[in-house]
């Protein structure tokens, strides 16, 4: 296998942190989203959507979209699960996984910021508020939905699951930009509970054999 990854791309981070949990060996192909490397043609052939992350060499050839990635090889390489065969728990891991994937991360990555910075001529100030502004709606649900499913050491139940493969990178990215986190404990408690172990520790951004300080 082969991961088309950016060091610092959250939805990178969550296809690395479900390959480490797995245990699969993979070779890593870094793409330089700040210099546009995702464009160039001999990307997008493997990805037509122009976004990383992308695994290829594979049965079914490339696939692109991290939350379809990490399904992929919970069908094919089924332990440890990442997403629950119970259907309670199957609901709450998506409920969780989406609402960071979906609702969170869209409208704070990096294509979009520097839109509001390149094309909208908004300000650093005004940019770093709207990313606290949607950081704190969504954490605000997050908090809940661990309430709901009374999350101790990770997000639901008593092993790692695809909502800690999401709710790690968010939170390291909020955490790189700034934000206060402090008014969800529950999130905080994951994260510092999944982060200190080996396979989360592989897949972080400073581990990345293409990281940047």
């Amino acid at each position: 296998m082969k991961l088309y990854s950016f060091f610092n791309s959250s939805a990178s981070y969550r296809v690395r942190i479900a390959l480490a949990l797995k245990q699969l060996s993979y070779d890593l192909e870094g793409i330089n989203i700040r210099v546009g490397a995702h464009k160039a043609p001999e990307y997008t052939a493997h990805n037509a959507m122009a976004l990383v992350p992308t695994l290829s060499e594979v049965a079914v050839g490339d696939i692109g979209q991290s939350l379809a990635i990490i399904d992929y090889l919970d069908q094919q390489y089924p332990e440890p699960r990442l997403i629950p065969q119970n259907a309670t728990q199957r609901a709450l891991v998506l409920e969780i996984a989406y609402g960071i994937a979906c609702d969170i991360h869209p409208v704070n990555n990096m294509r979009i910021l520097k839109y509001l910075s390149d094309v909208l001529q908004v300000g650093a100030e005004q940019k770093q508020a709207w990313y606290e502004h949607w950081i704190t709606e969504g954490l605000q649900g997050i908090e809940q939905l661990l309430v709901k499913a009374g999350a101790e050491q990770f997000c639901v139940g008593s092993a790692p699951s695809l909502a800690d493969c999401c709710l790690i990178p968010q939170l390291a990215n909020a955490l790189r930009m700034g934000c206060d986190l402090s008014a969800y404990p529950l999130c905080r408690r994951v994260y510092e509970h999944c982060t200190s172990l080996p396979a989360f520790q592989a897949a972080a951004p400073e581990n990345q054999p293409d990281y940047m300080a």
